[in-house]
């Protein structure tokens, strides 16, 4: 007589085995729970999620990068306030301003951080009436970041500022 031998027989979900039969017996013997709907479950979890996941990493490295720059303009902020509050004899207002704005170009050029197609070069606007000894001197600088990942949930751009006042010396 031949032996057919041992097979696997398939059941439902709901089904708590699988029953492993023997053709030479009719005895039944518990084997373990293999759930067969649940092939690939993890992978198609795993691709609703991922979008969600890398649009939160690279929001988190966006604003990392903003956050930056926005300390940059603040450190070019002074670095022109500091360069223009150095009283020099017989400056003209056009040489006094350029030379707060080669000051915070000079900063800008060597520290900021952009990946979009916006230059790096920041407005710079310094406020006095004339370079006198004693006055305040105002010197605001803005920057137009341009978004890398988000300008198709958020504007395209953000505008940041910094102002820094120091006295004249």
């Amino acid at each position: 007589m031949h032996s057919w031998g041992s097979y696997f027989v398939p059941v439902p979900m709901e089904a708590e085995k699988i029953i492993y039969r023997d053709r030479n017996r009719s005895s039944k013997v518990k084997l373990k729970i293999i759930p067969f709907d649940q092939k690939g479950a993890a992978a198609i979890e795993f691709a609703i999620i991922l979008p969600l996941l890398l649009m939160l990493l690279f929001g988190m490295i966006e604003f990392g990068i903003i956050l930056y720059d926005k300390a940059m303009i603040t450190n070019a902020s002074r670095e022109g306030a500091r360069a223009g509050i150095v009283f020099v004899s017989g400056e003209t207002l056009e040489e006094f301003n350029k030379k707060i704005s080669d000051a915070v170009d000079k900063y800008c050029n060597g520290h900021l951080i952009t990946f979009g197609e916006g230059s790096t070069t920041p407005n710079i606007k310094a406020q006095t009436t004339k370079p006198v000894q004693g006055t305040n001197l105002t010197v605001i600088v803005s920057y137009r970041y341009d978004y890398l990942v988000l300008p198709n949930f958020v504007d395209d751009y953000i505008i940041l500022s910094a102002q820094t006042t120091m006295r004249m010396e």
